[in-house]
Order: structure tokens, then sequence, then C-alpha cells
């Protein structure tokens, strides 16, 4: 099982790195809509430490996936239509687009609260945006937007992998999978 990505396969790095992602923007996801749902309360604060985490999480492995990309060029893509092609590289841009610029967004609309950004039960991330309603309201509306985004380019990119896997029968999910 190799660390690096070969010719043919995406390396045991890769691999991780992908549904690390998956599993923060999961509960990143899940929180954030459970929390919209909920009274304030100091509960509703824990939780938000935890959404705020698991966005911070989300940053980080992408960060790490875009360097480790540039270290471990990922595999050629398996041969497609060229739509497809296009279509499947507009929605990998815009998924890595939105997960860097969806825990960004809410660090910017945490920041402009005036209230500490504390992720991982302790760690305070330095404000990254001044202390402004309109910055926070406009931030946490983009937030938003790029979730329900998001969810629609995640639907969009699994649709393609089963796709691939059970229209074409190709090999492109098994890559993913297993390397």
């Amino acid at each position: 099982m190799a660390l690096k990505n070969g010719p043919e396969s995406f390396g045991i790095a890769t691999r991780s790195l992908h549904w690390l992602t998956v599993l923060a923007v999961v509960a990143a996801g899940g929180l954030g809509l459970w929390i919209e749902e909920m009274e304030v309360s100091l509960a509703t604060l824990q939780y938000f430490g935890w959404h705020k985490t698991a966005g911070i999480t989300v940053l980080g492995l992408t960060v790490l996936r875009i360097v480790w990309h540039r270290l471990s060029p990922v595999p050629p893509v398996l041969p497609a239509p060229p739509m497809a092609e296009r279509l499947a590289k507009a929605v990998h841009l815009s998924l890595y687009a939105c997960l860097l610029a969806m825990p960004l967004t809410g660090w910017i609309g945490s920041s402009a609260t005036g209230l500490d950004t504390v992720v991982f039960g302790g760690i305070t991330l330095p404000a990254i945006a001044p202390v402004s309603e309109a910055i926070e309201e406009t931030a946490f509306e983009i937030h938003e937007t790029l979730a329900a985004l998001l969810w629609v380019l995640i639907a969009l990119h699994v649709a393609g992998a089963l796709n691939r896997a059970f229209l074409h029968r190709d090999a492109t999910l098994r890559r993913m999978l297993r390397g």
C-alpha cells in the first residue's frame, strides 16, 4: 500500500485525506443544521464549538490536500466524454473553493461578533475581522449559501463517481476506495 499516488492509483495519504475531509464535512454540516434548529443555550454554545472545530478541521485538511497534491500529483482522470471531463473538473475545483471559503467565512463571521473563536475545546483562534454587525451578517449569509452549494456539489460528485462505477464500470471509484 503506497503512501504516494501512482500513475494509476491514489496513495493511502490521498485516500485518507479525502475520507477524513468527508467525515469533517458531515460533522460540520450536521452540527450546523442541528444548531440552526436549537434555541440559544449553554448546550448550543458547546455545539457551536464542535461545529467550529469541525470547520477548522475541514480547512486544515483541505490545505493539506492541496499541498499533498503538489507533492504527489493525482493519477490522470480515466477517459470520459469531453463534457463529463469538464463537468468533473469544474465540480472538483468548486468543491475545493467551497472547502476553503466555508470555514473562512464562518471564522470571519465568528470574529465579527467580538466573541472568541474557540476550537478543539480551548484553542482560541485570532480574530480575522473587526467587530461589525454588517460583516457578521454578510459572512454568515455567504457561509449558509456556500453550505447549500457544497451539498449540491457533493451530490454531483457522488453521482459522478457512481455513474463511473455502475454505468461505465471503470476503476474511478475503486481507485479512491482501494488505491
